[in-house]
Order: structure tokens, then sequence, then C-alpha cells
């Protein structure tokens, strides 16, 4: 049975954290956010991906569950207006123009990872016969269905999902704003492998930082707790789980601050 969480002091750990990293204080906002954690092991507000941030503590692999389904059920509601309209989110529409200038498609079966409220499910929805939606939260899986866009629809974490598939393969995979919330890419990458059939196709987008930031390592926690990736560790990564880039580009994922966010369209082609 689950420890029951002491809300009340939840709610003041975070919030004193959260002032305390704001005024600067990094040891006092570590131990602070080391509190929350001690408090909340599943770490529902995201700790130890803002201790990272900070640069401090271990690089978590991934973003906890518990944060992303708590963040993305949150914004469910206003997630389109806020990630579209105010942060100019495009890469769906990337995704659709760089299959269609590359004469990829149409497709059989699209499993798109991460689906949110069906973005690039509505981008791609004439290029493919049959959609498949994963998404870890049940706020968007919810809006996406209302959409009519999907055939299926399921309330999964991404890598569970893929390793525990035993449907018919896909011949594309879309991935689009899911690696910000992962930082050891093996798991994603080695189970599209296993869901793609042979010559299938993996497209996914990436955020990163400069080469000086990220100091020759392959992913860290960037200011806004998303992760960056090292262009040369995912093009390893896909190298050594069987596929073979047809292209990466570089794009603005979107604005933060004002400011542009640097990133890639990676598009893969497995060859087993």
């Amino acid at each position: 049975m689950a420890k029951k969480i002491d809300e009340e002091a939840l709610a003041e750990a975070y919030n004193r954290a959260l002032a305390l990293e704001k005024a600067g204080d990094v040891d006092a906002a570590v131990a602070a956010y080391e509190e929350v954690l001690a408090i909340d092991p599943d770490d529902h507000g995201g700790a130890a991906v803002r201790i990272a941030a900070m640069g401090r503590g271990e690089t978590p692999a991934k973003a906890p569950d518990a944060y992303i389904e708590t963040l993305f059920d949150q914004h469910a509601e206003v997630f389109e207006d806020v990630l579209v309209d105010q942060l100019g989110y495009h890469v769906p529409m990337l995704v659709r123009q760089r299959l269609q200038q590359l004469k990829l498609g149409p497709f059989k079966r699209l499993l798109d990872l991460g689906c949110g409220t069906g973005l690039t499910g509505g981008a791609l929805r004439d290029l493919c016969e049959d959609m498949t939606g994963i998404d870890i939260s049940e706020k968007m899986v919810e809006i996406a269905h209302e959409k009519d866009l999907y055939e299926t629809l399921f309330v999964a974490e991404v890598e569970d999902f893929l390793e525990d598939n035993d449907e018919e393969a896909f011949d594309i995979i879309a991935a689009t704003d899911v690696l910000p919330y992962l930082g050891a890419l093996e798991p994603l990458f080695f189970g599209a492998a296993e869901n793609l059939t042979a010559g299938g196709l993996f497209i996914f987008s990436s955020e990163t930082l400069p080469e000086e930031i990220l100091a020759g390592r392959a992913y860290m926690v960037g200011p806004h707790h998303r992760f960056a990736h090292a262009d040369a560790y995912v093009r390893e990564r896909l190298t050594a789980t069987g596929f073979e880039l047809v292209e990466i580009s570089d794009i603005n994922v979107r604005m933060e601050d004002g400011q542009p966010t640097p990133g890639h369209l990676v598009i893969a082609r497995y060859i087993g």
C-alpha cells in the first residue's frame, strides 16, 4: 500500500525550494528539493530534474513518470494554446514537410509516442492508414480521443509500451517532444527498433545545447528543466540500435523566454 503523502509539508518544502532557487541560493534550494523527495519519493513535482538543472546531484536517466503525468494532466486544457500559440511549437508540421519533401510515405501503420492532444496525429493523418497514439497523461489522451484522429489510443509510459507491445509492427514511429523528458536514449531506441518493420522509419525531435555547455556529456538537464542531447550521442545510439540515419536537420523546437530553443529533427530507417 502506497505511503500517504503529507500534502501540506510537501507544498511548504516545494514552495520554499522554488523561492530559494529563484533567489539564486543553490545550496539551500537543493537541500529543500531533497526534503521534497523525502516526502514524495515518486517525485510528482520533478525535484530531481530541478536539482540536475542547477548542476547538482546525479543527472536522472529520465524525468520521473509521476512528474510527467502530473505536468501534462495539469496543462492538458491549455496545452495547445500555450505550446503552439505562445511558444511557437510547429514540430509536427516540420515532420510532415520533411516526409513529403523526401517522398517518404504513405504509411500503413503509425505509432505516435507521446501523442499528447494529437498535434502530430493531425499533421500526418492523411499520410497514414492506421494510427495508434500513446501518452502517459490520461487527460491529454482524452482530448486526443475527442478529435477522432487515431484508430487506437493508450494511456501508457512510452518505454513500457514499447517493451510490452506484441501487436503488429509499425512502418513509422514518431516521437515529437518526447526526448526532452528522457536522458538515456537506449530504452527508447531499442523499443522503437523492436516495434518497427524492416525498413520502417523512426522520426523524432530533440533539444540540444552548445558543445561548451554540454562539455562532453551525452545529455544533461537544461535551464528549463528539459533534457538536451548531444548530436554525437543521438547518432551513436541510433547506429548501435540498428538504424541508419536518413536525415538530421537543425530546427527551432520552440521559443522560451523570447529565445529560440535549438534542436534537431531526426529521420532514421531501421535496418536491423
